[in-house]
């Protein structure tokens, strides 16, 4: 199958203020991008967030990595808009437009967890032979160290992602890392995941093909809540068997959460699922204390670019 070969891409950091990793290695490569500059490619480091940056703020009105709907990128721009939903009109403009012709190529946008997540690239489609490719190689550039893949194609829950104006839009996420601190084993691994992404392009772009692949991937199916009293706060925690155990299988009756009287709440159902973002900070104000995935493989035909 021939693409057309790649031409702009972008990597956003930022997109939330106090996920560091992705703010520090964007900066850097403001001063100095040699290392992210391939030949016959444009490689732009951008800020999403910059006032949420500043004050060290996963955001400053609303999450800026859930308003790129054509419903709010669609509204008259006026002062009394939140500031995210701003920005994300002039992102949209700056890399946009969403759904169009002109817009990027390929964004990268740069993110921390304070889950036990290591390295995961996150993917919207699973019918997408480009992606599936470039995750496979940097799956295996980056072995033995484990990169994991999340899907996060759902019909009825919609991430309208600061990424997904671009034509392939692709989630970095690596943590564990508490909010506005950086680590440097996490700083690495984020900084090697961008490398081997942007040598396969300039392979991709160089004619080279890349046979039929398959890669590992955990869908999701569903957000748990933490259990709740009547008034809505939350009544149980998650078990520490749970606890930092993001990827591994969780099966019907195995703890998930625990009562502060010590009574322990076991999962239900009738099939092993694969937790994901276990008690992730940023998650509590929207009522998720997990995710539960299902493992899945995903397979890709060969590509190879059309320049050649």
């Amino acid at each position: 199958m021939t693409e057309k070969p790649i031409k702009k891409i972008a990597i956003f950091g930022g997109t939330h203020g106090n996920e560091l990793t992705g703010v520090f290695l964007v900066k850097h490569w403001l001063q100095d991008g040699a290392e992210i500059q391939r030949t016959g490619l444009e490689v732009k480091p951008f800020i999403s967030n910059p006032r949420a940056v500043k004050k060290c703020l996963r955001y400053i009105d609303c999450d800026l990595n859930r308003v790129f709907d054509l419903e709010n990128l669609g509204k008259k721009m006026s002062e009394d808009l939140p500031y995210e939903v701003r920005r994300a009109q002039e992102i949209n403009h700056l890399f946009g437009q969403k759904n169009s012709e002109d817009s990027y190529d390929i964004i990268f946008d740069l993110h921390n967890t304070t889950s036990n997540m290591g390295c995961t690239l996150i993917l919207e489609d699973s019918k997408n032979d480009f992606l599936i490719q470039m995750f496979h190689y940097i799956k295996t550039s980056l072995a033995p160290l484990p990169c994991y893949v999340y899907l996060i194609e759902h019909p009825s829950l919609k991430y309208a992602t600061t990424r997904s104006i671009a034509k392939y839009p692709v989630g970095i996420e690596v943590g564990p890392q508490p909010q506005g601190v950086l680590r440097a084993d996490i700083l690495d691994q984020m900084r090697k995941m961008i490398k081997h992404a942007l040598d396969f392009i300039h392979q991709f772009n160089q004619g080279k093909e890349f046979p039929p692949c398959a890669i590992e991937a955990y869908k999701i199916m569903e957000k748990v809540d933490f259990p709740r009293n009547e008034n809505g706060e939350i009544a149980a925690i998650i078990h520490p068997n749970l606890q930092d155990q993001d990827w591994k299988p969780l099966h019907p009756g195995d703890p998930v959460f625990v009562t502060l009287d010590g009574k322990t709440i076991l999962l239900g159902g009738d099939c092993t699922v694969y937790p994901v973002f276990v008690n992730e900070v940023a998650y509590y104000e929207k009522k998720e204390a997990f995710a539960k995935t299902t493992k899945l493989t995903l397979n890709a035909k060969s590509i190879r670019s059309s320049f050649h």
